[in-house]
């Protein structure tokens, strides 16, 4: 699959990695670009994993939610931090508290998507593969951009062929 085949990752100039299924920023003018321009905290969090810079992401989450607590985005950031360090027990955790939180809300599939990574980087594939289809479907079911869709059926279709290797 070449770059252009990789999925949006939803913030300008990242993808989804389909092999790991990870955001990489792949177009770093694009990418600063649009992160001079934001005001949200999540997307300077959101880019630093992109990067690969953790560290950097969960000081940068932990300020923001000193700021913003209640935030269920940046709960679910959390949880992408504690994944990418290796804490997924905590970042399921997590995600499994914010889950009923935002159920029928434009949010559940996200969560789900997110939950499927989880299990995905913890080599959890059938999990993986059974969240990766609940944000599907609801990304359907929604009617999602096709951008979001498109996403959560790289994702699927990944952890099912790794599923079948096992």
């Amino acid at each position: 699959m070449s770059l252009k085949d990789w999925p949006s990752a939803g913030f300008p100039g990242t993808a989804v990695n389909p092999k790991t299924l990870l955001p990489e920023v792949v177009d770093e003018e694009a990418c600063e670009a649009a992160l001079r321009e934001s005001t949200d905290a999540g997307d300077r969090i959101f880019v630093l994993l992109a990067k690969g810079l953790t560290a950097e992401a969960a000081e940068a989450a932990a300020d923001a939610r000193l700021a913003d607590p209640s935030s269920l985005r940046l709960q679910v950031l959390d949880a992408e931090v504690l994944r990418a360090s290796k804490n997924y027990d905590r970042a399921e955790g997590i995600l499994r508290t914010v889950l009923p939180e935002v159920t029928g809300t434009p949010m559940e599939p996200w969560v789900f998507q997110q939950l499927g990574k989880v299990h995905f980087s913890n080599g959890q594939f059938e999990a993986a593969a059974k969240n990766f289809a609940s944000s599907l479907d609801l990304r359907v079911a929604s009617g999602s951009d096709a951008t979001a869709i498109y996403s959560a059926t790289v994702s699927l279709k990944r952890a099912l062929d790794l599923a079948e290797r096992e």
